[in-house]
């Protein structure tokens, strides 16, 4: 039960407290460098796929352009919380499969349609918004923990296996094995030892320099040509193309509702903090604003939004909880969105530097679903729900390829993507387990 302890303000800067501009700008900046899967997971994307650099780059503005956008109206306008947007692993997965059976057209364009939907769902007028609802089955612990370890399972295949380079490549093999592990001991070291200051905040990013630095100084990379690059200049409007497919779209929904989870916990873990009653009004109205943001940012391509968890995270640690900080660092990624060139530079960094220090961001995501578990009572339904969920949608990834090729395109799509197969399963039998069995068993005997 939440107590009076729970609701007590434990930061020193509150929501409305301005802060000098030097430290405006160093806590600014700090939120900033955390959200490394803005360039991260477009890269990673474009490795898997086979893009171009430029496709590439124009992703990582997109996902700036996106992220600054909703970070400032979440911070100023909106939920006015200190809360910080970026590009989450459910969104990854689904551009990723979306893109890979459809192409990236039909990825964007679907999360459009999708976006679209949750927007209806959550229009921020009287009792329209039904989504708030009914989110509390995407939200139980069970749910969202099993979920994000299941997502840490699927993206485990880009981790370590990228750490070699990709097939073809001069470099390709153990020489580009080395570069990757000492990528990661650089970033592991960063977060053990960095305690609660910058170095640690910024670890990703560090280990990403130091393995590049490595690389090049190996022979093995070489700075990328910006000779053709604009230093300054808009995302592209739709620069993948516009196409819609239906399993894509289902794909799509099952990311917004997951993000939705996310961002709810996410609001009311930081309004506890500075002692903010958040009402369903003002949930519904960063879920909207969410929404729309994603939206926008996937007509330039960008991958979807949600908040996240580790900017939630420098707040508590620093106690700065001033939405103004997390708004400057909404306006600096909105001016790198218009940075091509540095878009570029980071889509040119060596693969197995970005797989490396991926690794322990896939791990965070799968060990926070553990983390949340712990929440969890686990009785013989509570293990039956989740056991056959984390199971079957992991394993849909090794059907047998003739059995697949039987099967319709969205059944398809949705058996072989654990995050998306994984997310049906765990709403469905939680619903039918714990809020339709589970009081039926509850009742006395009458015999």
């Amino acid at each position: 039960m939440e107590t009076e302890a729970d609701r007590r303000p434990v930061l020193d800067a509150g929501f409305d407290d301005r802060v000098p501009p030097p430290k405006l700008g160093l806590f600014a900046v700090q939120h900033l460098l955390t959200l490394s899967a803005i360039w991260v997971f477009p890269v990673l994307i474009g490795i898997t796929l086979g893009l171009a650099t430029g496709d590439v780059t124009r992703m990582i503005q997109a996902s700036f352009l996106l992220a600054g956008v909703v970070t400032v109206l979440q911070s100023s306008r909106i939920v006015r919380l200190p809360i910080v947007q970026g590009p989450t692993a459910a969104f990854f997965a689904a551009v990723l499969a979306a893109g890979a059976a459809y192409g990236l057209d039909a990825a964007f364009g679907s999360m459009i349609v999708a976006g679209l939907i949750f927007m209806a769902l959550t229009i921020p007028v009287g009792r329209l918004g039904v989504l708030i609802h009914v989110l509390r089955f995407a939200t139980d612990p069970l749910v969202y923990g099993t979920m994000c370890v299941i997502i840490g399972a699927q993206l485990a295949t880009l981790g370590l296996p990228g750490w070699f380079g990709a097939e073809g490549e001069p470099a390709y093999g153990w020489k580009l094995f080395w570069i990757g592990l000492i990528t990661l001991l650089t970033v592991v070291a960063c977060l053990l030892l960095g305690g609660t200051t910058l170095i640690r905040r910024a670890a990703v990013i560090i280990g990403m320099v130091a393995g590049s630095v490595l690389a090049a100084v190996s022979g093995l990379w070489s700075l990328p040509d910006m000779s053709g690059v604009a230093f300054v200049g808009p995302p592209a409007l739709l620069p993948f193309g516009f196409a819609v497919a239906w399993p894509a779209v289902l794909l799509m929904l099952l990311a917004f509702l997951e993000s939705s989870a996310e961002a709810v916990g996410m609001y009311t873990l930081v309004s506890r903090w500075g002692g903010t009653e958040l009402t369903r009004e003002r949930i519904n109205r960063g879920l909207f604003t969410e929404y729309a943001g994603s939206v926008a940012g996937a007509v330039f391509g960008g991958i979807g939004t949600a908040s996240y968890p580790e900017n939630a995270g420098i707040v508590r640690v620093t106690r700065i909880g001033s939405r103004f900080v997390t708004m400057a660092a909404g306006f600096l990624a909105i001016a790198l969105a218009f940075l091509p060139v540095f878009s570029a530079f980071v889509a040119g960094l060596p693969g197995a530097v970005l797989a490396a220090a991926s690794t322990v961001l896939f791990g965070i995501i799968a060990m926070s679903g553990v983390q949340i578990l712990g929440a969890v009572d686990w009785d013989d339904l509570n293990i039956t729900v989740a056991g056959t969920a984390f199971i079957l949608a992991l394993g849909g990834q090794w059907l047998p390829e003739a059995m697949v090729a039987t099967m319709p395109d969205w059944v398809r799509a949705l058996i072989t993507t654990p995050m998306m197969f994984g997310a049906v399963l765990l709403i469905v039998l939680n619903a039918a387990v714990n809020y339709g069995l589970r009081p039926l068993l509850a009742r006395p005997s009458r015999l």
